[in-house]
């Protein structure tokens, strides 16, 4: 399992020259097996989307112990990634097809004054939210829909069905976060979801509008696709049989397997 703040990377894909999660990763645990490593992740999250429950797999030609792949691999990484937990698995394991449902969180600071100190890790909104009236449109999103109007013009996805399992907003102080949980996502997907909810908690539109733009399953419908660096990939679910936990920390609002706001 990994955790990675996503600020300084193109993304978690590796690139033939912008610096990846994935680059990174695969480079730290080429050192500690001393042969070349590909690893598979969950969910391969967009530049500037941070990670607190990544999985990963790989495959190894050599034995190392658990603590090599974790303490080992953590000392030839860079500070902004870290694995947290190293599992065996069985051979038929796959951290991406083998995923039962996906867990993202995204951050919004509602106050006036933006952050000095979280400004690369939440989205600032000056003006008010109705988290109430954002939170009843939110339940329109949950169940097995095509999602064609919350997916990125250039997204590559064979087909737009997705299942949101659950989807929910709330709020923390200055704090919403919006939680959504699905067993996968189309590109862009939460982001614009969290646009088009922050035009209903604006009251700029209501609840009928997001049932509208749900069926017309046309992106121009939707609102703004919101800037990436308010959204965390926090938990992947597996068959317990595997022996992969979703997280590794408490499901607090604002626990370690998020991120450690203070009150404001």
């Amino acid at each position: 399992m990994v955790e990675y703040d996503g600020a300084g990377f193109h993304g978690w894909q590796i690139q033939t020259t912008d610096r990846s999660v994935q680059g990174a990763l695969e480079t730290a645990l080429a050192r500690v097996a001393a042969h070349p490593i590909s690893t598979i992740c969950a969910g391969r999250t967009d530049a500037g989307v941070h990670a607190t429950s990544q999985v990963v797999h790989f495959d190894s030609p050599v034995e190392r112990s658990l603590e090599a792949w974790t303490r080992g691999v953590n000392a030839n990484l860079p500070d902004e990634v870290r694995v947290l937990r190293a599992v065996p698995v069985p051979p038929d394991f796959h951290a991406r097809f083998g995923a039962l449902s996906r867990r993202y969180r995204f951050f919004l600071l509602n106050r006036r004054a933006p952050s000095a100190l979280h400004r690369h890790r939440a989205v600032h909104v000056p003006r008010a939210l109705d988290v109430k009236a954002m939170s009843g449109a939110a339940e329109i999103l949950v169940g097995e829909h095509d999602f064609s109007a919350f997916r990125a013009s250039g997204c590559q996805a064979a087909q737009p069905v997705r299942t949101v399992q659950s989807l929910s907003v709330r709020r923390a102080g200055p704090w919403v976060v919006v939680e959504i949980v699905a067993n996968a996502f189309l590109q862009n997907m939460v982001r614009i979801i969290v646009g088009s909810l922050m035009r209903v908690g604006h009251a700029e539109r209501d609840e009928r509008w997001l049932a509208d733009t749900l069926a017309a399953r046309d992106r121009d419908h939707a609102g703004v696709t919101v800037p990436p660096h308010g959204l965390y990939l926090s938990g992947v679910r597996y068959e317990p049989r595997f022996g992969v936990p979703s997280d590794i920390t408490d499901d607090a609002l604002f626990s370690p397997s998020s991120i450690m706001i203070p009150a404001c």
